[in-house]
């Protein structure tokens, strides 16, 4: 019998999060998407110390972290407000 494995330690996030503080979105990628809300909300990241509280207002998984990171270059080079506003609400990466 075969089966669907997967390997939870390569599995990944790419997310983004919104601050109302400042307006503004920030973009990553992650293993473990609560621990590293957690951090940006203690203020442990230099760029998101700055928007605390921030709330993660897109997620999506991916089966390796490279595959996760591949997807956050992408989303930060389209270098639009508008490319992420309708990455969140029409999820189609």
């Amino acid at each position: 019998m075969y089966g669907l494995f997967f390997n939870l330690k390569s599995m990944a996030f790419t997310y983004i999060l919104f601050s109302a503080a400042i307006n503004s979105y920030y973009v990553g990628s992650t293993n473990d998407l609560t621990d590293r809300l957690k951090r940006h909300n203690k203020g442990r990241s230099t760029f998101t110390k700055r928007g605390i509280p921030w709330i993660v207002v897109y997620q999506k998984f991916y089966l390796t972290k490279a595959e996760a990171y591949q997807a956050e270059l992408y989303i930060k080079s389209q270098k639009s407000r508008k490319y992420i506003e309708d990455l969140i609400t029409n999820d189609s990466l």
